[in-house]
């Protein structure tokens, strides 16, 4: 049975059998959620934060974009006032 928020680890859909491996789009989800994925990683088995079964470097690529939209910051600064 595949996990239900389609994070990584042994539950995937990406390893089921005749399945295809995770592309850019997965990698994209798998970043974004990253921050979750990690917390819930520290209290399940079945749950990844990186998909093993991927295309290379879409998935990478995916997972990059993802995760600087979850960590990163909007690039604008900030000034005091005075």
């Amino acid at each position: 049975m595949t996990n239900i928020l389609a994070v990584a680890g042994p539950g995937s859909k990406y390893n089921l059998p005749g399945a295809n491996a995770a592309g850019f789009w997965a990698g994209f989800w798998h970043g974004l959620i990253c921050p979750i994925t990690f917390i819930v990683s520290l209290f399940a088995a079945n749950v990844r934060i990186y998909e093993i079964n991927n295309r290379g470097w879409w998935y990478d690529f995916g997972f990059l974009i993802g995760a600087s939209c979850a960590f990163g910051s909007s690039g604008s600064r900030t000034e005091a006032l005075t």
